[in-house]
């Protein structure tokens, strides 16, 4: 995946050079690229060639790094560590971290729009849809802005439960639909059980979030820990405490394995994709 971003990002002698450095810092070099492997198991699932597969899960990884970004700014979360690196606005500055996001969102639907990732264009365009939905106000971006009207409110599971469905589960479940997308048409009772395990994966992912950033180390997890709870943001463990949330994402993992029930072993690295996410440690 390294390889494959390194690809797609410009270079960094090429004007802005700047603009182009701080674009690659923000990708390059860290993080555990969840997106990437879900849509690369879920093109396993639909026996998609992984070249095509590699085009769409680089995108995602690019709207994905661009979040991050601005997540980070002072207007935002304020944060000045992520990855185990000084954040993108610390390194370089405000206006530049600002353009990294702008330059990386339209480069992810550019990659998507010249190379071939479906057997026609009206599966490729469908794609296109679906990464959109996931990054606009009906998905990420939507659950960031529901997300920062939250800080010190309490919510209630369900309330916080919708949240998240957007700010994380939006492009989680978007790598794994466009990762099957990029082979075999799945039948769409398939599709819906596909999609019934992104989204409880994605659930769980920010559940065991929430349970790290209350359990781990600043240098475990790369980021500031403590953030949440000294911004008094409504986690999971705020509302569940720390042995609810943890209940709760093996919950929503037996979930996720029930869901590839009938796929069998084509299933086999999403079902260990769903193990990691609830068992990481960082």
């Amino acid at each position: 995946m390294e390889t494959a971003l390194q690809r797609f990002l410009p270079p960094p002698e090429i004007v802005p050079e700047r603009l182009h450095r701080a674009m690659r810092y923000a990708v390059l070099g860290g993080g555990k690229r969840v997106r990437p492997l879900l849509a690369f198991a879920a093109g396993e699932l639909a026996q998609a060639d992984p070249a095509r597969v590699e085009i769409v899960a680089a995108a995602i990884e690019m709207i994905h790094a661009y979040s991050l970004v601005h997540d980070d700014m002072p207007c935002m979360d304020n944060d000045v560590l992520r990855r185990g690196k000084p954040t993108c606005h610390v390194e370089f500055d405000e206006a530049t971290a600002l353009l990294v996001g702008d330059a990386l969102q339209p480069l992810a639907f550019q990659i998507l729009t010249e190379n071939v990732v479906a057997d026609d264009a009206g599966t490729q365009l469908e794609m296109l849809k679906v990464l959109a939905l996931a990054s606009g106000s009906r998905g990420m971006a939507g659950g960031q802005a529901i997300d920062l009207a939250s800080v010190g409110k309490t919510l209630s599971l369900p309330e916080l439960e919708f949240m998240h469905i957007h700010k994380t589960g939006a492009l989680i479940r978007a790598a794994a639909v466009l990762g099957a997308r990029c082979g075999r048409g799945l039948g769409s009772s398939e599709f819906d059980r596909l999609e019934r395990y992104a989204k409880t994966v994605g659930l769980a992912f920010q559940v065991v979030d929430d349970v790290l950033d209350c359990e781990a180390s600043t240098a475990t997890l790369g980021k500031t820990a403590g953030k949440d709870a000294a911004q008094a943001k409504p986690t999971y463990v705020s509302i569940l405490g720390l042995a609810g949330a943890r209940e709760l994402a093996e919950e929503l993992r037996a979930e996720a394995h029930a869901a590839l029930a009938s796929f069998g072993g084509d299933a086999a690295r999403l079902r260990a994709l769903a193990d990691f996410i609830v068992l990481r440690r960082f």
